[in-house]
């Protein structure tokens, strides 16, 4: 296996972010933004696309144009990071931790229809490690308990699900652009959605309510500077421009090692389920050791990073903030205790993959906890 590359990447991403520096300072943020924006909302398919400063403003200003605040109740994985709850904590609503099947990574639709309520607004997919969760089981929940869907897609450019994009399948699709993601520009975000309504008001949360929605006036709301910087715009659109070459590169870098590791006893690839076209974002492998937390934190002592061990990734529901004892979600737990999903990076080279792998078969091999 060798790992595609393309020539002039590097320099085609100079001479965007040259041209977006020399037109700077621009108070109104240039016009490389609203490029960036309409390629976004052609390579995704869909009529719009607002660029923010991350993916957490991408999530905050969805969910501010589908009306969540004081009061409400949003459907949420715990099988998350903080980042995906973050915005409901700032507009006064309530995570509801819903769990996840082992099985096949997605949302239990049974625990969440137990903890539906008159309140529930909302609910909030995730799509970790680049998964996609079936988008019909998705809409047809969504439909029934009429909630607004917004996805977290934060990890899924370039995934597809029975010809969906991961991002298009709900009210609005919330993506990352920090350094790691598929799609990267240092730091920065962007939602689509195909409705004109959330697209405007997205716009207007993004900067204090200055550009106002039609019929309303500006700054008549409270809101938020989350506008993308120009320079970051420029790197994103750059990027953008070579995004099946960099969606191709990590499906290239995950299957590289998971090859390698097929023969690992006490590993087992999870594969994606069927009709799912993966990016790829992270090489995911079940854990069958002894005490597989502890093993996937002493790969990252050795030099492997992963979700587990570098990052101490836990079911969302029991952190110090939001703990409900109660009602603790036991599959996202399992999923997170058993699974080793190393972490990538565009600049990994096919030695610091192989590198990856022969770690990870010999520690396990060796392993004893």
């Amino acid at each position: 296996m060798t790992i595609p590359h393309t020539p002039g990447d590097a320099q085609a991403l100079e001479d965007r972010l040259g041209a977006a520096l020399r037109q700077m300072p621009d108070p109104s943020g240039g016009p490389v933004a609203a490029e960036l924006e309409r390629e976004l909302a052609t390579a995704f398919g869909v009529p719009h696309a607002v660029a923010v400063a991350s993916g957490t403003a991408a999530l905050h200003a969805a969910l501010s144009a589908c009306g969540i605040g004081p009061g409400d109740e949003v459907l949420v994985p715990a099988l998350t990071v903080v980042m995906t709850v973050a915005p409901l904590h700032a507009l006064g609503a309530t995570p509801v931790f819903v769990d996840s099947d082992p099985a096949t990574l997605d949302l239990d639709y049974d625990d969440a229809a137990r903890k539906v309520t008159s309140r529930t607004r909302a609910i909030i997919p995730v799509h970790l490690w680049g998964r996609m969760g079936n988008p019909t089981d998705l809409t047809s929940f969504a439909s029934e308990h009429d909630l607004d869907v917004v996805e977290d897609t934060a990890q899924a450019a370039g995934t597809t699900r029975d010809g969906q994009r991961a991002g298009t399948a709900g009210t609005a699709g919330c993506f990352s652009m920090k350094d790691g993601k598929i799609l990267w520009s240092g730091e920065g975000g962007f939602l689509l959605t195909t409705h004109h309504e959330v697209a405007e008001h997205a716009r207007a949360f993004r900067s204090h309510w200055q550009q106002a929605p039609a019929g309303e006036a500006p700054l008549s709301r409270l809101a938020t500077n989350s506008r993308l910087a120009a320079p970051l715009a420029a790197i994103a659109l750059a990027n953008l421009r070579r995004i099946s070459h960099l969606v191709e590169l990590r499906q290239e870098q995950t299957r590289r090692v998971l090859h390698a590791l097929e023969q690992t006893p006490g590993l087992a690839a999870l594969a994606p389920a069927a009709g799912e076209e993966w990016n790829g974002f992270a090489p995911l492998l079940h854990i069958d050791l002894p005490n597989p937390r502890a093993f996937a934190e002493h790969l990252a002592q050795q030099g492997v990073p992963n979700s587990t061990g570098s990052f101490r990734l836990v079911p969302c529901d029991t952190r110090p903030m939001f703990t409900s004892p109660d009602r603790p979600c036991r599959g996202a737990a399992q999923i997170l205790d058993h699974t080793l999903a190393v972490v990538l990076t565009e600049r990994d080279t096919e030695t610091t993959l192989d590198r990856y792998a022969a770690v990870i078969a010999r520690e396990a091999t060796a392993w004893v906890p």
